[in-house]
């Protein structure tokens, strides 16, 4: 690459860092230029063409520039492939001790995706999510572990705007989902007895950044014979075992916010 075009990405690199540290303030030009040391309209010509494409904007009133909508969605991907990354051993290890089908999930907005999958050797497969399949929180057990590790508020919140998307769903009402969450929480666990699909069981528990919040969760899948109470605690014990095993790696909320993931 030459090393004009190092150059200008090294540029771009520090106003998009800029901007992030500025978050929904924004910043102003002369204020860019001054973070990063480039004269008003190297950082004027820069800023326009992140706005080009979406990485940056600016505000009309305020005339502050901001991160684009592009870098979010940038950004969510980004977590998304981190965390199947950090999860993958775990799914692995799961599928082979337990012989069932276990998934990862993660929250995004009104959402929970499934953002990967492993399957044991056990010859009735529950292959109930895709990867990248998404459902309304609390629909299904991964889902359903990342609603109820959430503050009361904030599933009021959410369960009010999924109402509409809960209605394709049967049985999954908000009144029920709530009953649910109440469950899920006395349990330790969540657990769906087949309400998505019949006499195919799930459970799940999150796994919870250092403030408490839920970052995505593990859940097995199983035919319902194989969920008995003999074997259910068993389940139960590996799902938890390996969350915590996960949380233990983690590094401060704060480091993982800015991307900061470990493996």
């Amino acid at each position: 690459m030459p090393e004009t075009a190092v150059k200008t990405v090294d540029r771009i690199a520090a106003l998009l860092r800029v901007l992030a540290y500025h978050g929904a303030d924004g910043v102003s030009l002369s204020d860019a230029a001054r973070a990063t040391g480039f004269g008003p309209a190297t950082t004027h010509r820069l800023l326009t063409a992140l706005a080009d494409v979406g990485f940056a904007f600016q505000d009309l009133r305020t005339k502050h520039y901001r991160l684009g909508a592009v870098v979010a969605t940038l950004g969510r991907a980004a977590l998304q492939q981190d965390v199947a990354a950090m999860a993958d051993g775990a799914l692995t290890r799961l599928a082979a001790a337990t012989g069932d089908t276990v998934f990862a999930s993660v929250r995004e907005g009104l959402a929970a995706i499934c953002i990967g999958r492993a399957i044991g050797q056990f010859p009735i497969r529950t292959l109930t999510l895709d990867v990248g399949d998404r459902r309304p929180l609390g629909v299904g057990a991964g889902s359903l572990a990342l609603l109820a590790a959430l503050p009361d508020a904030e599933i009021a919140t959410v369960l009010a705007r999924n109402a509409v998307w809960l209605k394709d769903f049967d049985g999954f009402t908000a009144d029920a989902l709530r009953r649910l969450v109440d469950e899920a929480r006395a349990r330790g666990y969540a657990f769906n007895d087949g309400l998505i699909v019949p006499a195919m069981n799930a459970i799940a528990v999150p796994v919870r950044d250092a403030d408490g919040r839920p970052l995505f969760a593990l859940s097995l899948a199983a035919i319902r014979d194989r969920m008995g109470p003999d074997r259910l605690g068993l389940l139960v014990d590996q799902l938890q075992n390996e969350a915590a095993q996960l949380e233990s790696r983690l590094p401060p909320a704060a480091e993982i916010r800015r991307g900061g993931m470990t493996r």
